[in-house]
């Protein structure tokens, strides 16, 4: 059966909530939105979707379901991510999944996470700093809460805390020890959390007018 126009809408809607949701790169994304774009059949657009959740989802209910507010999961024992420098410089930053625990390790090194251009899947993530003759550097976007509990022992350990005007923002907890180091979290100004999927979204859009163009 040929595709049409309101099921590539369809199919895209549903990579979109993928993204947001951290089941898809931002590559596997763009991939699978130019393969929809040129599908023909409705054979083909199923491919794209066929791994994804919302593939089971539209046999048993809606076609298209928006996705759903963060989960509150309980925030795990276990790190998610180990960020470790000893001696040496170790960075986690650009568009990546925020796990919901973290632990950063400055051992006469430099860690820097910059959660600014993060999807963030869960409302609530933690980040354990451990500053040793070393620093730690927290950058997150200037829409979600920020929040510590850390503190310093003959070191700086500065977070500026910040609620969100949002009441469904994700809440960052800081915590942790700076010993004879430095730990440091404050919201990055003009990044927001919003900004990436909004720059996906025109991004898509763009691509659908060309494509409805021709």
């Amino acid at each position: 059966m040929r595709a049409s126009d309101a099921e590539r809408d369809r199919i895209a809607d549903m990579l979109r909530e993928a993204l947001a949701e951290g089941r898809l790169t931002a590559d596997e994304h763009a991939e699978r939105v130019e393969g929809v774009l040129n599908a023909k059949t409705v054979g083909e657009l199923e491919v794209f979707i066929r791994d994804l959740p919302a593939a089971h989802r539209q046999h048993a209910g809606p076609a298209y379901t928006p996705a759903p507010n963060r989960p509150t999961d309980a925030i795990p024992h276990e790190p998610d991510d180990n960020v470790v420098a000893v001696f040496s410089a170790a960075v986690r930053k650009g568009r990546r999944r925020a796990g919901r625990r973290i632990h950063a390790y400055a051992i006469f090194g430099s860690v820097e996470i910059d959660l600014s251009e993060a999807i963030f899947e869960y409302r609530q993530v933690v980040i354990k700093a451990f500053a040793v003759f070393g620093t730690v550097e927290i950058r997150v976007p200037e829409n979600v809460s920020l929040r510590s509990a850390g503190g310093g022992v003959l070191g700086n350990f500065e977070v500026d805390s910040v609620d969100s005007t949002d009441a469904d923002a994700p809440v960052v907890f800081v915590d942790g020890w700076a010993v004879l180091g430095n730990v440091e979290a404050r919201p990055k100004r003009g990044k927001l959390v919003a900004d990436i999927l909004d720059r996906v979204q025109h991004k898509l859009d763009k691509s659908l007018r060309k494509h409805f163009d021709h």
